[in-house]
């Protein structure tokens, strides 16, 4: 399944910056388990390399780990040597375009039309809408006009509300971080996480 099915199929990204390798890690397995495949580990979390290296191991080849928060070309040469099968930026630059070079499959960070164009250029395999509370659901039905076969994946404040917004808006899938995973890539509680991933679920699933 290419990256672009995933997203239509799955319709949700859970993103990870934990302040703690381990917990970052065991909400991987958890969120995994809870069967949410597409899974995003921020490079801005403690020691996010080895989270994802150690995720790869554990999940073998098929799963769908990111690597997200990519910057530079080196941010991303370094993430597919840790195993990410997904490159996730904040906009656009070296580590995006590092990234399309490689062949790996991008979720790239746009906000304006322009940029828009510019990804699409490139061959991205989706867009991030980020940040996507500054305009919200009505931004991106305004934005899709212009681009209606463009997948948008909207990304920032998006709690399970607002997802059912922004996929009657069309996004193709959403990327929730804090909502989704609370405190538990800090230490915290796995049961909510648990709890929570349900929740989501079910929101994707209508």
């Amino acid at each position: 399944m290419d990256l672009s099915t995933a997203l239509r199929t799955e319709r949700l990204v859970a993103i990870i910056r934990g302040k703690d390798a381990e917990a970052s890690f065991r909400t991987v397995m958890a969120l995994a388990e809870a069967d949410l495949p597409l899974i995003e580990i921020s490079l801005s979390g403690h020691d996010a390399l080895t989270v994802i290296r150690r995720a790869r191991a554990e999940l073998g080849d098929a799963a769908w780990l990111g690597a997200g928060t990519v910057l530079t070309a080196s941010d991303a040469r370094r993430a597919a040597e840790a195993g990410a099968n997904l490159i996730v930026t904040p906009g656009l630059g070296a580590g995006l375009e590092e990234s399309v070079r490689q062949g790996l499959p991008t979720l790239a960070g746009v906000m304006t039309p322009s940029e828009v164009i510019a990804a699409d250029a490139l061959g991205v395999s989706a867009l991030k809408l980020f940040p996507a509370s500054v305009g919200g659901p009505a931004y991106l039905r305004a934005l899709r006009a212009p681009f209606p076969e463009l997948p948008f994946v909207p990304v920032g404040g998006v709690d399970a509300a607002a997802a059912q917004a922004y996929f009657a808006a069309g996004a193709v899938a959403v990327g929730v971080g804090s909502p989704l995973v609370g405190d538990a890539a800090d230490g915290g509680d796995l049961d909510g996480l648990r709890k929570r991933a349900a929740e989501f679920r079910a929101v994707c699933a209508r």
